[in-house]
């Protein structure tokens, strides 16, 4: 039974990723990912990029 519940989470998991890839593919969904990490970037690094000794 075990055996089963692995083969069968691998499936899913196997067609969970062609999904994905399918649709990262997409020109649209790329054009909105650049806009997050751009969204994702400017908020971390608001004045540009931190300076290197900076205290942590």
């Amino acid at each position: 039974m075990g055996l089963f519940k692995g083969a069968a989470k691998a499936g899913i998991a196997a067609k969970a990723i062609q999904v994905v890839r399918r649709e990262a593919a997409k020109p649209q969904n790329q054009a909105k990912a650049r806009e997050l990490f751009a969204k994702l970037q400017n908020r971390r690094r608001p004045g540009g990029t931190p300076p290197a000794n900076r205290p942590l």
